[in-house]
């Protein structure tokens, strides 16, 4: 059986009839890293399945800071849905962290397709209420956990995060400063 569609199957029996015509609508690409797939101020229409490599959302605050809101691994459905649904400029971005390889979906095809086939619309809502979930399961991480636990959730969620990308930008998804990450790391006893 095909990855992707064994990864839909998670969510709910995907036909392979209905596969089809999910793999009519998306194009693959590849895409080299710290490259925006979604830009802040810009409308986004597409949404993507990550494959293969790391992304991240991040805010740009009025300082210039960028304030990492998540990180991506594979399969993760990644996109600017506020901006999507709303037609509205995105107020984040989305950017490749390392290499990527991901499917590229036009969200007017995916709608128009729900209205169309049942079992796609079953599948657009479930993937929903999953993405819903991981940002619940984010935002109670942020008031429910210090910096160290949620330092040491990340490493399990993403083993090598230490070696994929820079200390900075897991400091600022931790939201703490990268000398803070580094004392955590110190009394850890991780080194870099």
């Amino acid at each position: 059986m095909n990855k992707n569609l064994a990864y839909l199957n998670t969510f709910i029996n995907v036909s392979e009839e209905t596969f089809e015509k999910l793999q009519e609508i998306t194009t693959f690409k590849f895409v080299e890293a710290n490259t925006p797939i979604a830009k802040t101020g810009e409308v986004a229409n597409k949404v993507y399945l990550l494959v293969s490599g790391l992304m991240r959302v991040y805010l740009n605050s009025e300082s210039g800071k960028e304030c990492n809101k998540n990180f991506f691994m594979p399969l993760s459905f990644v996109g600017s849905l506020t901006s999507i649904i709303k037609k509205e400029p995105a107020k984040l971005t989305y950017e490749t962290l390392t290499d990527c390889k991901l499917y590229e979906i036009d969200f007017n095809e995916i709608k128009t397709l729900c209205k169309q086939d049942i079992s796609i619309c079953n599948l657009y809502s479930k993937i929903l209420e999953q993405i819903f979930m991981s940002y619940e399961e984010r935002q109670l991480e942020l008031i429910s956990m210090d910096a160290k636990q949620r330092y040491l959730n990340l490493r399990k969620r993403l083993p090598n995060i230490d070696k994929i990308i820079a200390q900075y930008h897991i400091a600022s998804y931790l939201s703490i400063t990268p000398v803070q990450l580094s004392r955590i790391r110190k009394s850890l006893d991780i080194i870099s």
